[in-house]
């Protein structure tokens, strides 16, 4: 399990017109009757049901029978496969999901042909398709319980909560958790370009070591985008020098004028990861509070955080 370090402090259906009805004849008046009745129309054939195919009886639906059985079939074996850690014989998974034999080797096949399983010496196993599929749940699983955590500080906090991660030689800002009475900062400047000024970036970049900093700073050099900028790769260089690993990042209208900002490194296994958060420069006085304030919530987190921040 990674460990996170933080800093203490219609369907379109054709109408089918139904059958001309014969034309109307007059009805003589009945014998006993001396009085003429009003013509009547002829009451039209009554047509059958074959007839007339739209309006044939339908069998009424139940979720039984709109499923499809052979899905449903093919998916108790692979749930059957999955239970079966060395493999399994395809008679075995027959009799555990209740399938005729014939049906089994039917689906089976099918399913290896679309690597969803595979077989190895008489023994079913899961394949690559359905691991990409396990791979993808745990993925969106472990985004979601990232995502309703900085909801939760966003809204404890009242500020915008940003998560972001070094990958690939890259700045990602993989979340952003904001409202529209507290926006989160505007990108307008590409955020994996500028990573020289803003706290997001500095401290991402305070986690790496020298080589890959210098390498950082090779593909995007620091340059003032803002009177208060830090200018160039030599003086990032020495600030970041002088950061303590694990402590907090500020930065006052280095990005965005107006803006200030902060960012607490996390470590995730080898990852380098961060949680920011931004407030407007009026409520500059906020920031050290409402970083430390993010800095216990993550405390409080962190065993379902360790699990799922990697992502």
């Amino acid at each position: 399990m990674a460990t996170v370090d933080t800093a203490p402090a219609e369907l379109h259906v054709p109408v089918q017109t139904a059958p001309h009805a014969r034309p109307a004849t007059a009805v003589r008046p009945h014998p006993a009757n001396p009085i003429e009745r009003p013509e009547q129309p002829e009451q039209p054939e009554r047509l059958e049901s074959s007839a007339r195919p739209e309006l044939a009886d339908q069998p009424e639906q139940t979720p039984s029978t709109t499923l499809i059985g052979s899905v449903q079939r093919a998916m108790r074996l692979l749930e059957s496969v999955a239970e079966h850690e060395h493999g399994a014989p395809a008679k075995q998974l027959a009799r555990e999901t209740g399938l005729a034999l014939p049906t089994a080797y039917h689906l089976l096949r099918t399913l290896v042909h679309e690597g969803y399983l595979r077989r190895d010496k008489g023994l079913f196993f899961l394949g690559e398709a359905a691991e990409r599929l396990s791979s993808s749940g745990a993925q969106q699983k472990r985004r979601s319980t990232v995502v309703e955590a900085l909801a939760h500080w966003r809204d404890v906090i009242g500020v915008p909560v940003y998560y972001a991660i070094y990958r690939d030689g890259e700045i990602e800002v993989v979340c952003v958790s904001d409202t529209p009475g507290n926006p989160a900062v505007e990108e307008w400047a590409d955020f994996r370009e500028t990573g020289h000024a803003h706290a997001i970036g500095q401290c991402l970049l305070s986690q790496l070591d020298e080589s890959a900093r210098r390498d950082h700073l090779e593909r995007h050099p620091a340059q003032a985008i803002t009177p208060y900028t830090v200018h160039d790769n030599h003086a990032l260089l020495r600030r970041l020098d002088r950061m303590r690993r694990m402590d907090p990042v500020f930065e006052q209208q280095e990005y965005a004028l107006g803006t200030v900002c902060a960012a607490i490194p996390i470590t995730v296994g080898p990852t380098a990861a961060t949680m920011a958060i931004s407030l407007p420069y009026h409520q500059a006085d906020r920031l050290l509070a409402a970083t430390r304030r993010l800095q216990s919530e993550i405390g409080q987190l962190l065993g379902s955080l360790a699990i799922s921040i990697s992502i």
